[in-house]
């Protein structure tokens, strides 16, 4: 079967476009991807693993959460995934928010170009709903910018990593911790934060000392999570009293 030359055409365009939509944000994804690369190396992940993790993961902060996690002698892997999951939870709600806007593909090209979600790229196609123009094309443009960089970016780090001796010279042994203040208080949005994150610490804190291992990692996560959704729900049902 042949595809229509203008739908091609329009795709074509469009992915052009979603291409150079996303490419700031291509350069602001790869100060952190530089760093992910590199703290990726003292965890002991190979050059083919830290390919295969980012390129089919994909998921920033998912990837911040797995090296953590990760043991090369022992690796949990219900833990990892469990962790991404509680992570990425999000994106069920995201990628069904696309549905419209990735309908003229068929299904099976829907589902792949939905590997391509994150933050940036659905912020940006969304964004363009309002004026009519968001479409498949420009979506699977903007993901591939981030994919392709993100790809090239931690391996970049993992390579450079494993030429710097003493990394820890370079601070780069804080770079874990401060990635994820950075991304939590990129998060804040008011004091009702304030209810998960610090019962997401505190369980974290509590699952350290009590079990070994990586565990308070999802313990910590889950039961953030679980707390920011009651303390959401008590808060609706209070404003809509009369």
């Amino acid at each position: 079967m042949q595809t229509d030359p203008v739908t091609s055409s329009s795709f074509a365009r469009e992915l052009v476009r979603g291409l150079k939509a996303c490419a700031p944000l291509a350069l602001s994804v790869s100060v952190y991807g530089l760093v992910w690369g590199v703290l990726a190396g003292q965890a002991g992940l190979s050059i083919l693993e830290v390919l295969a993790m980012s390129g089919l993961v994909f998921a920033g902060a998912s990837q911040f959460v797995a090296l953590d996690l990760w043991t090369p002698s022992a690796l949990p892997i219900g833990a990892l995934i469990a962790a991404a999951a509680v992570v990425n939870l999000r994106m069920m709600l995201m990628t069904a928010t696309l549905r419209p806007t990735l309908a003229s593909l068929p299904r099976w090209q829907g589902l792949l170009a939905t590997l391509l979600t994150t933050d940036e790229t659905w912020a940006l196609t969304i964004g363009q709903r309002p004026a009519g123009r968001d479409s498949a094309g420009f979506f699977v443009g903007a993901g591939l910018m981030l994919w392709t960089t993100w790809l090239a970016v931690t391996l970049a780090g993992r390579l450079l990593g494993a030429a710097i001796a003493e990394p820890e010279s370079l601070g780069l042994d804080f770079a874990f911790t401060a990635t994820f203040i950075a991304l939590l208080l990129g998060m804040w949005k008011g004091r009702a934060d304030l209810v998960p994150w610090i019962v997401g610490g505190g369980v974290a804190v509590l699952v350290t000392r009590l079990v070994p291992g990586e565990w308070h990692i999802l313990a910590g996560g889950l039961c953030g999570s679980l707390a920011g959704a009651i303390a959401e729900t008590i808060g609706r049902r209070r404003e809509a009293r009369p």
